[in-house]
C-alpha cells in the first residue's frame, strides 16, 4: 500500500467515527442501529488500512 494515503485514511475514518457519533446523538429516543453500524464498520475499514500503511511504510525505512 502507499503510504502517502495515511492521513487520507486516518481523515476519512475519524470522519465516519464522529458522523456515527452524531447519528447515535440525534437520533436518541429511538437510534438507528443499521446506519451507526455501517459507519463504525467503514471507520474500522479504514482505520485498518491506515494501520497497514503505516506498517509497510515503517518496514521499508529498516530496509
Amino acid at each position: 500500500m502507499n503510504p502517502k494515503y495515511l492521513v487520507l485514511y486516518l481523515i476519512a475514518a475519524t470522519l465516519a467515527l464522529i458522523m456515527a457519533v452524531y447519528i447515535a446523538i440525534t437520533t436518541w429516543p429511538a437510534p438507528n442501529y443499521g446506519r451507526i453500524a455501517l459507519n463504525v464498520i467503514i471507520s474500522l475499514f479504514f482505520y485498518y488500512l491506515a494501520y497497514k500503511t503505516y506498517h509497510i511504510k515503517k518496514d521499508q525505512e529498516l530496509m
